[in-house]
């Protein structure tokens, strides 16, 4: 079975967050980026199933 990705503009959307802090800080906190391609063309994106865990661990007690 396939494993379901999200480019960054879509995980931006779906956090609700800038595209600019998907690059630059979400990598920090603990999303991890899956590097396709080489070079100018390569795509980041992010596995659905890690972003919905990582947004499930944000959650306050």
């Amino acid at each position: 079975m396939a494993e379901e990705f999200m480019d960054v503009k879509e995980t931006a959307e779906y956090l609700n967050m800038s595209v600019s802090w998907v690059y630059r800080d979400a990598p920090v906190l603990g999303l991890v980026p899956y590097k396709f391609g080489r070079g100018r063309n390569a795509k980041i994106q992010f596995r659905v199933s890690e972003v919905k865990a990582w947004v499930r661990q944000q959650r306050l007690h």
